[in-house]
């Protein structure tokens, strides 16, 4: 490294430690970031298949809340691959009905009018109901959701008794597109945070997805801008230990045996890695690192399977209740380069992506078995359309551990970016910022965790 720079070695190349980099370097520090992997974006990779078709690690929606990223994306000339889609939530139902969830564009409140009353499904006394338990929500704003974070969401609405419906067909599928867990176990801090930014920002809810892999318009721009200015990435590198002398972190012993040392040290590994390497001098050290054992990792399923007919038009993510598909998209109509089948254009037909969860009970699933119940899913939904539909071509993406589990009480235990060690910084959705675990949440932690290090480097912020 430049030793007239100080230095920062990133851990972690997912999208909060390539966005670190690109901070870190603009801020005039001399960065190196090491990913154990062959391919960066983390929770937000994507690879070519033998096939020469795009794979993901999930189905990536593109809130409109996510402003730091849309920033980001801007600095780097990449926003333009960001389709938005009409802003509208359609679900569909076994049996082949569906509703959907339109908006106005209208100044808040009154941008939801047409969700409440002409959904198609929930009648106005279900909504009536929804509508009053969200009172508090409505007259506390953001300060409400932070003291519900000892209710699950299904103990939240059994208290608020906003009726079966309501929860099985709209808030199940939402909780699990959101973060992989049903209601009974998700935080209800999480699903209140959601509304109310729904309902105060009015744009906030509104989808979008990238034109193409995240590689392209995200990852790669990433690295070749801060690359360019003098950044280093290695991948292949993975890390065993923080090495901790009782006062600082003097270096990272690599698996391989090497030991890197650099003047600052920012671990952009996800909550389960960082568990890892994190020493016990350093657990030990300060009730800060022990705490974040408290904090698991969510499993999850991505399936993605090609058809040979169109079973849906709909350019937009689709919501389900019923099976294990709670969200998922024609990625034929949503994602202009994803119109391939096997490296080829590929038109009249259907590619979908699915969120296949919860994850937890079928990570033992044979890739068979859950293709069957996925394509069982898309035949009940789409009785008509699908009949007689061949399946040309699936994949499957299993994830033991994506990101951390939002339980209740689990608040209290996700870490400031600034560590107890002076140069010890961490970035992730897992850490506290406004987004949760998310991409909003991975650029937002990456964001404070720079500016963390430019201070104790003693460099005046951009």
């Amino acid at each position: 490294m430049n030793e007239a720079k100080k230095t920062v070695l990133i851990l972690g190349g997912g999208l909060a430690g390539l966005c670190a980099a690109k901070r870190l370097t603009e801020r005039g520090l001399q960065v190196r970031l090491i990913e154990k992997r062959d391919i960066y974006g983390g929770k937000v990779s994507s690879w070519k298949d033998e096939e020469g078709d795009w794979v993901e690690s999930g189905t990536h929606c593109f809130f409109g809340a996510y402003q730091v990223l849309y920033d980001l994306m801007k600095e780097i000339g990449t926003y333009h691959a960001v389709d938005w889609k009409e802003h509208q939530l359609t679900y569909t139902l076994s049996g082949g009905g569906s509703f959907t969830f339109d908006t106005w564009d209208l100044p808040s409140p009154l941008h939801l009018m047409p969700a409440i009353v002409r959904n198609g499904y929930f009648t106005p006394v279900e909504m009536a109901a929804f509508a009053r338990s969200l009172l508090p929500l409505a007259l506390e704003k953001e300060a409400y959701a932070p003291k519900q974070d000892h209710l699950t969401f299904a103990q939240w609405a059994t208290e608020k008794r906003f009726g079966k419906r309501l929860m099985e067909t709209m808030f199940r599928p939402m909780a699990l597109a959101l973060k992989f867990i049903p209601p009974e176990e998700i935080s209800a801090r999480i699903i209140l945070d959601v509304i109310e930014t729904f309902y105060r920002l009015p744009q906030s809810s509104c989808m979008g997805f990238l034109k193409g892999a995240p590689q392209e318009y995200l990852h790669q721009p990433l690295i070749n801008w801060s690359a360019s200015r003098g950044a280093v990435f290695n991948s292949n590198t993975a890390v065993d230990e923080l090495l901790f002398d009782g006062r600082e972190i003097k270096g990272v012993q690599l698996r391989n045996g090497e030991i890197l040392t650099a003047d600052y040290y920012l671990s952009a590994l996800p909550i389960h890695n960082l568990n890892k390497v994190l020493g016990d001098s350093l657990k030990k050290h300060d009730g800060f690192f022990g705490s974040l054992s408290n904090l698991e990792a969510v499993p999850v399923i991505s399936v993605q399977i090609w058809y040979d007919k169109e079973i849906t038009p709909i350019d937009n993510v689709l919501f389900s209740p019923d099976g294990v598909i709670p969200v998922y998209a024609n990625l034929a109509r949503t994602t202009t380069d994803y119109r391939t089948l096997r490296g080829e254009p590929f038109t009249g037909g259907t590619r979908f992506e699915f969120c296949v969860a919860p994850a937890a009970p079928l990570m033992g699933r044979t890739r068979e078995e859950i293709i069957r119940m996925v394509d069982l899913d898309v035949r009940n939904c789409y009785p008509e359309s699908s009949r007689g539909a061949k399946i040309l071509k699936s994949t499957l993406v299993k994830i033991p551990h994506s990101v951390y589990a939002p339980l209740p009480h689990m608040e209290q235990h996700r870490p400031t970016q600034s560590t107890p060690v002076a140069n010890l910084f961490l970035a992730g959705g897992f850490s506290r910022q406004l987004y949760y675990d998310s991409m909003g949440g991975a650029v937002m932690s990456a964001n404070l965790a720079a500016e963390g290090i430019a201070r104790a480097a003693g460099l005046m912020e951009l």
